[in-house]
């Protein structure tokens, strides 16, 4: 009888891997190599890509490619938001480009066009500008996650990344590290010797959204019950529903998901929560149109916003926002709830403050983070 053991299912679509030359026998490649070997997909071709490549192609159906690149840009980058609504002006740890997921509302499709599920096996260059960065000025501190280009933990049954990452910001008491997923891996636990220095996070929808318009996740149910085990060994978690999709039942939909969240937590487990309605650049439109035709809510009622994206009719982000912050609140939740990428004007209205009150979004969320 075998030992193999098969893939999570997010990872099964995976059908080739590609590694730089120079990137063969690093021990991210490694590890992955021996991780396949013990699953039913240990016949994964591998292909060794030539320093003078151009670029890596890859197409196979619905299949996807595991890509282990040497990368030789910045790994500790700013937030990509704009100045003409408030951003929480986290940082970006860059560990990897696209997703395994599919949810029909990302914003990844618009950045990524291929099937390419890229990691940056160079973690030495990765861990020495991070540790220059965090070393620097010991005064200074640094709100990071690395769900931006990537989902954080999709990809870790295969390259422990974020275990890794764990592991080396143990020594970096002026650093909180956010892992955001929409899948369950918890292997990076073990890599933790502090409770206080990693928020784990998940994004969550309303049950309607995550049975249409999300494929390849973890159920919502999965990841509050993994919430709540984190938090049970001392960790405190981070929620966020962006984007909030307006659609037919979306009262009850939304109600659902709230109420079920402390059915697995409680406020005080809860470090912050973010609420952003949906948002798309103009050539995201058509991609969803095209990836996801089920998705209709891309044809309400939407306005170019101040950052070019379109936006969600004021009127109506008010009223969802509205109701699921009064809902939140009745559940206790209060300075844990904030927005993504919202007007002052928009903050006044819902929450009756700015994040001027708070001594700005920033610095209210880095308290947050670290508990104070």
């Amino acid at each position: 009888m075998s030992d193999l053991k098969p893939l999570p299912h997010h990872l099964r679509r995976i059908a080739r891997v590609f590694v730089d030359e120079s990137m063969q026998d690093s021990p991210l490649a490694r590890r992955v190599r021996d991780r396949l070997a013990a699953t039913t997909h240990a016949d994964i071709p591998w292909t060794v890509v030539p320093p003078d490549a151009e670029r890596v192609a890859f197409s196979q159906g619905d299949a996807q490619a595991l890509y282990l690149k040497e990368y030789k840009g910045r790994f500790l980058r700013f937030c990509p938001g704009t100045r003409a609504y408030h951003c929480c002006a986290y940082r970006i740890i860059h560990i990897g480009e696209n997703c395994p997921m599919a949810c029909s509302s990302c914003i990844l499709q618009a950045y990524f066009q291929d099937r390419l599920l890229k990691i940056w096996a160079n973690q030495d260059d990765l861990f020495s500008q991070l540790g220059e960065a965090f070393s620097a000025d010991p005064a200074a501190r640094f709100r990071v996650g690395t769900g931006e280009f990537t989902d954080s933990l999709a990809l870790e049954h295969l390259t422990g990344y974020s275990r890794d990452l764990v592991a080396f910001l143990n020594d970096h008491d002026n650093v909180v590290l956010e892992l955001k997923s929409k899948v369950v891996d918890l292997s990076w636990m073990d890599g933790a010797k502090r409770t206080d220095r990693v928020l784990p996070a998940w994004s969550l929808n309303a049950p309607f959204i995550n049975e249409h318009e999300e494929f390849h996740v973890s159920t919502l149910a999965e990841r509050l019950d993994a919430a709540r085990t984190c938090a049970q060994a001392g960790f405190r978690v981070c929620l966020h529903f962006d984007p909030i999709i307006h659609y037919p039942g979306w009262r009850e939909g939304y109600s659902q998901i709230i109420d079920m969240i402390f059915d697995y937590l409680t406020p005080n487990q809860i470090a912050y929560m973010s609420l952003g309605s949906f948002r798309c650049m103009p050539q995201l439109t058509p991609i969803i149109a095209d990836n996801f035709p089920q998705a209709t809510y891309i044809y309400n009622e939407f306005v170019p916003g101040l950052d070019g994206k379109a936006r969600l009719l004021r009127p109506l982000r008010l009223e969802q926002f509205s109701f699921m912050v009064n809902r939140l609140r009745k559940h206790g939740m209060d300075k844990q709830l904030y927005f993504c990428m919202e007007s002052s004007e928009v903050w006044q209205h819902v929450f009756g403050h700015t994040p001027k009150h708070l001594g700005g979004l920033a610095n209210h969320l880095m308290s947050q983070a670290f508990g104070e």
